[in-house]
């Protein structure tokens, strides 16, 4: 480089070949998109060239710095040096020849402050060994220390939101934690409620902007309290580095759930969210960074799972939570390989004649030590540990294998996770199924949820004209139960909704709204020429209701419990494939029950309680280790034959609960389950 503007300079000298012009060109480059710039003397020092910005400077303040000497225009900076001497310094490497390296200078041009340039040059010789000037090059200080501070605050602050990023949170988080007797810290986890639903159904850039006002939100609710933070995504964090006692911290932390709860404005639209935060405290629940956050990891977990829109101090029995589910995560990772899964199959009825049309694949988990596990229990770890996929496989090929050997046309349902969907091979995996079970394709209807299609619906529908190529199938599962329920079937063509049991549950009731809404979205149906089926239907009352609101299929526990493969196929043949309704008439007022011992499970882990009183809607417990500080904890209790149902512990005195269930049971069938069973255990 030193060599071309050398050549720059002497222009048609035949000695000195010219540049190239790609040289011409990195050297224009550097000049105009850094913070250098070059210069040359010639042999009695004055400056012979000078990058154009440099120039422009001294322009400014009237002077031309071309043919003047070079100390004339750059003067050394600092105070170790007289003014009498900054000349010389530079003058002695000019008349001594030799090379000098980061010279701070200042131009000698009004208006500049001093140190703002570096200057390093060198001496070089024509081709014959001839002295011919200096080369060299400078820096301009302040461009450098603005991309510095540019290059810091990209490492340390979030680009979106201006809060600090990740790594600033925790170096905040280890300084804080190494100072000499600090007081103490609190960690709060914050994770946004259905702000994925928001990214998805009405973009990124709103959920961008909605990720801004969250920010600012945050800010001035926790003030000069803490730091606050954006890790990424949804997730955000406070550092609290003076701590007062729990109950403020409980009071800032819903502080901070209801500011985030409220409405956001955003292109024109209202749109809601909420919030769930995890609390560890230093050092009560640790002493490190990697403690802190742990802990409130889990408290963020707990919060979500009681509910979301809450928040949860760290305890440790959520450690032994977090075991159940790691060991949860170890024993699903060889169930497939031992066979412990298995599918039931629960019947779709035609409402017309009472026939079976169709089954519904259901998935069990036959764990060695707990038992039957219903899906619920489990795939939300098989997400969470990415073995989703290989499990929905498994179902989807079994399935197809035993729906093959069922005798006429009844068809086959199978739920695809949003994992599933999302896979590029998924057409390829679904007509590799049907290939080799020898399943006809029309008689297999893949079940979506609305999140699955709405999280990348250009894909989505990409993939739906893939897989009707195939031939097969798909419905939209439990329809009503998300918000873009309407966006799915305005979009793409389905060929089912399936009516969410929240629909079906009180049609019969003359008093409610529940029959406009079912009546509604069997019309709506007809009109775009798409199935309906009811599902979790229980009641005769609901079957009759459901039937004259144009229904075209229903399934539940009106027609028995799921059934295993052999079963099936006996069903289908006997009584040409009808069912006849085994449920109650309908819904009965709360009736009290009494079984002698059931199963909890609190946080993760499982204990023994006797159930002394039980309703559709609670439950009275014995149960000896429950205090006060449990009220208001969410947890899971079997209320019959492995059915297990979520309740929150409303109180709890002298060895006994009660229970709230989050949704009324059929006290009924969860009695008659468990005095079978009890039978069958020879009691």
């Amino acid at each position: 480089m030193k060599a071309a503007l050398r050549s720059l300079v002497q222009g048609t000298d035949d000695s000195v070949r010219a540049p190239s012009d790609r040289t011409l060109r990195l050297i224009r480059e550097a000049e105009d998109h850094s913070p250098n710039w070059f210069w040359q003397t010639d042999r009695n020092g004055r400056i012979a060239y000078l990058s154009d910005k440099i120039v422009a400077v001294f322009a400014a303040a009237g002077i031309d710095p071309v043919g003047r000497p070079l100390i004339d225009v750059l003067r050394i900076a600092g105070d170790e040096l007289a003014q009498g001497d900054a000349e010389r310094t530079i003058a002695f490497h000019l008349s001594a020849r030799t090379a000098f390296t980061n010279y701070a200078v200042s131009p000698a041009a009004a208006g500049h402050g001093a140190g703002s340039w570096t200057v390093s040059g060198s001496p070089f010789t024509d081709p014959y060994g001839r002295f011919e000037g200096f080369v060299g090059t400078g820096t301009d200080m302040a461009a450098v220390r603005q991309s510095d501070a540019a290059i810091t605050r990209l490492a340390l602050f979030d680009s979106l939101t201006g809060l600090a990023n990740r790594q600033r949170m925790r170096m905040s988080l280890e300084q804080t934690l190494a100072q000499p007797g600090y007081d103490g810290i609190a960690l709060f986890l914050l994770d946004l409620d259905r702000f994925k639903a928001v990214n998805d159904t009405m973009g990124h850039p709103v959920g961008d902007a909605l990720l801004k006002q969250v920010a600012q939100r945050l800010l001035r609710t926790v003030g000069d309290a803490g730091l606050v933070g954006r890790l990424g995504g949804d997730e955000f964090k406070v550092i609290l580095p003076r701590i007062g006692n729990r109950a403020e911290m409980a009071t800032l932390a819903q502080a901070i759930i209801v500011a985030l709860s409220q409405p956001y404005f955003l292109n024109g639209a209202a749109v809601s969210i909420g919030c769930s935060v995890g609390i560890a405290v230093s050092p009560d629940h640790g002493t490190t960074p990697d403690a802190l956050v742990s802990h409130a990891d889990l408290a963020l977990y707990a919060a979500k799972d009681a509910g979301r829109g809450v928040a949860r101090f760290f305890n440790d029995a959520m450690l032994d939570g977090a075991r159940s589910r790691r060991q949860m995560e170890d024993d699903l990772r060889v169930a497939l390989a031992r066979d412990q899964m298995r599918i039931v199959y629960q019947p779709v009825v035609a409402l017309d004649d009472g026939r079976i049309t169709g089954f519904e694949a259901l998935l069990r988990w036959q764990h060695p030590t707990r038992g039957t596990l219903l899906p619920a229990e489990f795939l939300g770890v098989a997400e969470e540990c990415k073995l989703i996929e290989s499990i929905g496989e498994w179902v989807l090929r079994t399935a197809c294998h035993d729906a093959a050997t069922w005798p006429g046309t009844a068809r086959l349902s199978v739920n695809l996770s949003g994992t599933q969907f999302t896979n590029p091979a998924l057409p390829a995996i679904i007509a590799n199924a049907v290939a080799r079970s020898g399943l006809p394709p029309e008689r297999l209807e893949l079940d979506l949820d609305e999140d699955s299609v709405l999280r990348d619906m250009r894909a989505a529908i990409g993939t739906f004209a893939a897989l009707h190529g195939i031939g097969v199938r798909i419905a939209l599962n439990d329809f009503g139960a998300g918000q873009g329920s309407m966006s799915c079937l305005r979009r793409v063509p389905f060929d089912r909704v399936k009516i969410d049991r929240s629909f079906v549950r009180g049609v019969s009731d003359p008093e409610g709204r529940n029959a406009a809404v079912v009546r509604a979205i069997t019309t709506m149906a007809e009109m775009l020429g798409i199935d309906i089926t009811a599902k979790g239907v229980e009641y005769h009352d609901e079957l009759t209701a459901l039937r004259e609101l144009g229904c075209n299929d229903v399934q539940g526990f009106v027609y028995g419990q799921p059934l295993d493969n052999a079963a099936t196929a006996a069903r289908l043949l006997a009584e040409g494939g009808a069912l006849t309704p085994r449920g109650p008439k309908a819904p009965r007022s709360p009736r009290t029950r009494m079984l002698r011992s059931t199963t909890l499970e609190v946080d993760g882990t499982r204990r023994s309680a006797r159930i002394r009183d039980l309703s559709a809607n609670g439950a009275l417990i014995d149960l000896v280790d429950f205090d006060e500080s449990a009220i208001g904890k969410t947890l899971r209790i079997d209320t019959g034959g492995g059915q297990w149902t979520a309740a929150t512990l409303r109180w709890a005195e002298d060895g006994r609960a009660g229970l709230h269930f989050e949704h009324p049971i059929v006290v009924e069938r969860r009695v008659t389950i468990r005095r079978s069973t009890v039978r069958d255990a020879g009691e």
